[in-house]
């Protein structure tokens, strides 16, 4: 008679990792300000993105948000939002409609990592949305590591974001920007590394944290 075996940590993170390539196809990349592919209809949809280390530094490699998920409800479609750096604003281009904030993915030079959490906010036809500031704490590198995250109505930002859209695209500022916070506002939850780094030395392979 055999008996089944507890999967191993291994295990798990190679269920995640295929888990993870298998909805990486399913997921669009959200039109940028600069893009002129969006659709007519589309809202404009501004943020600022700030990523910090919360604990003591064991890598000589500075934090910063990959890309973060959105989830149109109910129709389950994907949007990818490339942020690539600690503090960094973004603008796209997405249908009115229902969004959750389901995934963040953080580098810290060659290392990866993926949390998965959930905020949802409402975008209406109409002017431009600003969705505050959302600010990402990580603990420092270990096993169980966590990321906070709190998303606050950032006024200095929100203006820095519509002088932008008026110097750059004076054509699509129109409206001034209304702020939309996505609820909850704070939230916890694990970030798990992707391991192992199939293109880099293996110097960095070796976790040494």
């Amino acid at each position: 008679m055999k008996l089944c075996r507890p999967v191993s940590s291994l295990g798990w993170c190679l269920a995640l990792m295929l888990c993870i390539c298998s909805i990486a196809g399913c997921v669009t990349e959200a039109p940028g300000f600069s893009n002129s592919q969006y659709e007519p209809g589309q809202v404009l949809i501004m943020g600022h993105v700030v990523t910090v280390l919360t604990g003591e530094r064991a890598r000589k490699f500075e934090p910063a948000v990959r890309d973060i998920e959105l989830l149109a409800q109910p129709a389950g479609r994907r949007y990818r939002v490339s942020i690539d750096g600690d503090t960094q604003r973004f603008a796209i281009f997405l249908p009115p409609g229902r969004y959750e904030l389901t995934r963040v993915k953080i580098h810290e030079g060659p290392f990866l990592s993926i949390a998965q959490v959930s905020s949802s906010f409402s975008v209406q036809a109409g002017p431009p949305v600003f969705v505050g500031t959302w600010r990402f704490g990580l603990d420092s590198p270990r096993y169980g590591r966590r990321v906070a995250v709190s998303i606050v109505s950032d006024e200095e930002a929100r203006q820095k974001a519509e002088k932008e859209i008026q110097e750059t695209h004076p054509d699509r500022g129109g409206a001034p920007p209304v702020t939309v916070i996505p609820e909850p506002a704070e939230m916890e939850a694990r970030l798990y590394e992707v391991a192992p780094y199939p293109r880099i030395s293996r110097y960095f392979r070796r976790h040494y944290w």
